[in-house]
């Protein structure tokens, strides 16, 4: 069973699109990283608008071709050619994304870990449609056993090589927050001022509409609406990391793709964390990066990491439907009736 969240709600959107405007907006969907993908530009020039989303859609089609995890690509040439322990050459854009992953990754003592391709194969996430299927046990241990992770890799100028074989690349958690800021570049470039992004529920918002904050919705992970709506100013971005974009059940148990480089199993404790980012030149890839280590954390650590992350507005709801949130995103919280009950940290 795979869901998809949609930090900007399906009625939100509506309520943008179907509002009296005197400047036209132009919105586009399309399916790209796995998920669906919505743009929404204000534009008093309906052409511009076009061209900006198409150049945008092209530019997602681009990186999803090129660094697809199992799907022929430079990243599962790499991934090839690690396995085979020889050095590989590849394109400069690709040793800057690998260098970057490895600083988040080092940074969220690699709870996130691009390098742990051969288990989210294992559990069968690398794939569109997945099995509800536990591996065996003995096979994780093996995989646990050989401890490959991205900080195996060496990068040498556009060089790349591994001391452990067993590390495979994926940029999953890693890529749509790339995307987000790529495409905040691109509609700027254009002469676009005022938009919405939405990538699987990464959203990043530019400017307003027509002087009117953008608003999006957090999704409650077990409840349909939102759980609460928050303004965006501009250049912030935000995102979700939750059980319920893709995973299984088995015997009752839910089983996510959010896995725990530590024993090899999906993070149980958490249903979802969401983190807003301030305005910045990778405050999109935080947005996605970023979420994924304060997620797998859990209780005992998820505060301790958002720090050490530099991430201080964040909301965390536990497998017991406990919400925990910082009191600096507790202030951006707006909340449909009567607020629910929270625990509210420094």
């Amino acid at each position: 069973m795979q869901r998809f969240l949609i930090a900007v709600l399906a009625p939100l959107f509506a309520l943008l699109l179907a509002s009296c405007s005197r400047t036209p907006l132009q919105e586009q969907q399309a399916y790209v990283f796995g998920t669906r993908v919505e743009v929404i530009v204000v534009s008093a020039e309906p052409e511009q608008g076009r061209q900006a989303i198409a150049a945008v859609l092209r530019e997602f089609d681009r990186l999803h071709r090129a660094y697809h995890a199992w799907q022929p690509s430079e990243l599962t040439d790499l991934n090839l050619a690690i396995q085979a322990g020889r050095p590989q050459q590849v394109s400069p854009e690709l040793a800057a994304f690998v260098a970057e992953a490895k600083q988040f990754s080092q940074q969220g003592d690699y709870l996130f870990d691009p390098g742990i391709g051969q288990l989210i194969k294992l559990w069968g996430f690398q794939a569109d449609e997945f099995k509800a299927e536990v591996p065996p046990a003995a096979n994780i241990a093996a995989w646990l056993a050989k401890k490959p992770s991205i900080a195996n890799i060496t990068i040498a100028g556009n060089t790349i090589t591994s001391s452990n074989r067993n590390v495979a690349l994926d940029f999953g958690g890693y890529l749509k927050g790339v995307a987000l800021d790529r495409a905040a570049d691109i509609l700027r470039a254009q002469g676009i001022r005022n938009a919405l992004i939405n990538i699987g529920g990464n959203v990043m918002a530019l400017g307003s509409k027509e002087g009117r904050k953008w608003r999006v919705g957090i999704q409650h992970p077990r409840q349909p609406g939102p759980l609460a709506t928050v303004e965006l100013e501009d250049g912030e971005a935000i995102g979700t990391s939750g059980d319920y974009q893709r995973f299984f059940e088995v015997d009752g148990k839910r089983y996510a793709h959010l896995l725990d480089p530590r024993n090899g199993y999906p993070a149980d404790h958490t249903q979802a964390v969401t983190i807003l980012i301030p305005p910045g030149a990778k405050a999109g890839t935080l947005s996605d990066a970023a979420s994924k280590p304060i997620f797998i954390a859990g209780p005992e650590r998820w505060r301790e990491m958002a720090r050490k992350m530099e991430i201080g507005l964040v909301l965390r709801v536990d497998r017991d439907n406990r919400i925990f949130v910082t009191d600096a995103l507790r202030q951006r919280l707006d909340f449909v009736g009567k607020a629910p009950e929270m625990v509210v940290v420094d």
